[in-house]
């Protein structure tokens, strides 16, 4: 058996490894595209699901009430509003000075100016009475000028 020279047999191996490189690179390609979701596959997207609009459901309870508006103004007579115990509301107090409003037994507090006033989003499930207390701005001492009366339902 005759030996070639080491340098003849390199070009083959070389090739070889070549050959088999392409390959390996080929079959990841390959690999690659047929585990991608098919959504990535497709060049154009699909369109979205269209959504039907659903008809609203009949429930077995009540219907829930429209919040109820109250409205107060901070000025020197003091004010009452009554609310049914259960009913939602809004209060909306305003001002002609800035300051703070205050419902102390509902842990609510906001602050109103002249041109925005507070607003509170109240749901007082107990009947009972609840003040409103007004801070002006750069003062310390409040003072109450409403009271929020919760009857029963």
């Amino acid at each position: 058996m005759r030996r070639l020279p080491p340098l003849a047999c390199e070009p083959v191996h070389l090739r070889r490894a070549l050959l088999l490189f392409a390959i390996v690179l080929g079959l990841a390609a390959l690999a690659t595209t047929i585990s991608r979701p098919p959504r990535e596959r497709t060049r154009d997207p699909a369109p979205p699901p269209r959504s039907t609009p659903r008809a609203p459901s009949a429930s077995p309870g009540p219907a829930t009430p429209e919040p109820a508006r109250l409205r107060l103004r901070v000025t020197g007579k003091r004010q009452e509003r009554r609310l049914r115990a259960g009913r939602p509301a809004t209060l909306t107090v305003s001002s002609r000075e800035p300051g703070q409003v205050e419902i102390p037994s509902l842990g609510l507090d906001g602050a109103v100016e002249p041109l925005t006033p507070a607003r509170f989003d109240v749901l007082v499930p107990l009947r009972g009475r609840h003040e409103l207390r007004f801070t002006p701005a750069g003062s310390a001492e409040s003072r109450r000028f409403a009271v929020l009366r919760v009857a029963r339902r």
